[in-house]
């Protein structure tokens, strides 16, 4: 099985939930980002983290950190490893000890910002499920300059003849993405594929 490793690129708000979050990770040697809904506590955890924000008293995911190292141990990696039924399912590697521990995604990755782990995703997973992306670096010409990742999106001849359904929907799938919606985007690739799969 081949694993492709990731980096958090950052959190959005999910304005198609209330107190949810997508927690954002991108290929590190790519161009797709694997969107992740995730709840508010574990966005909290991840961004404090990731700004340098220490807490008065430890956070649940700095506890374990601190199990992890009174054991002298250390996660070798986290390891996203299947999507099932649009849930995602998540191990903990500690290869020292020979031990994998089942974890929701995003407390994984919580810890593994913590613990400096790799965290890495199952390349199904990420084809199944990745939104492509395009680096500024291959078209700076293109783009503003404010190194931020342009969306690819698909040439489109203007025609005035109505869209199909298919269209319409990869039009608003490209809408979304360039809204930086990826719940929204998910829902219309899951919706897309689908579609085409039945044509």
């Amino acid at each position: 099985m081949e694993k492709i490793q990731l980096v958090v690129l950052g959190l959005t708000a999910s304005p198609a939930s209330n107190n949810a979050y997508a927690l954002i990770l991108k290929e590190l040697e790519g161009n797709k980002r694997l969107p992740i809904i995730i709840g508010a506590f574990e966005a909290q955890a991840i961004a404090l983290e990731m700004e340098g924000v220490v807490p008065p008293r430890p956070m649940t995911h700095d506890l374990i950190k601190s199990l992890i190292e009174s054991f002298n141990s250390s996660i070798t990696e986290v390891f996203i490893s299947e999507l099932r039924d649009g849930t995602y399912y998540a191990k903990l590697i500690f290869e020292d000890i020979g031990l994998e521990l089942d974890a929701r995604p995003s407390d994984a990755i919580a810890i593994a910002v913590r613990c400096n782990s790799p965290i890495y995703v199952n390349a199904d997973v990420l084809a199944e499920a990745g939104i492509v992306t395009q680096a500024d670096e291959a078209d700076s010409d293109e783009i503003d300059g404010d190194n931020d990742l342009n969306f690819a999106q698909p040439e489109k001849k203007k025609s005035n003849k109505p869209l199909t359904k298919t269209d319409q929907i990869q039009k608003d799938l490209d809408k979304a993405i360039i809204d930086e919606d990826y719940e929204k985007a998910a829902t219309l690739r899951d919706e897309l594929k689908k579609l085409l799969e039945s044509s």
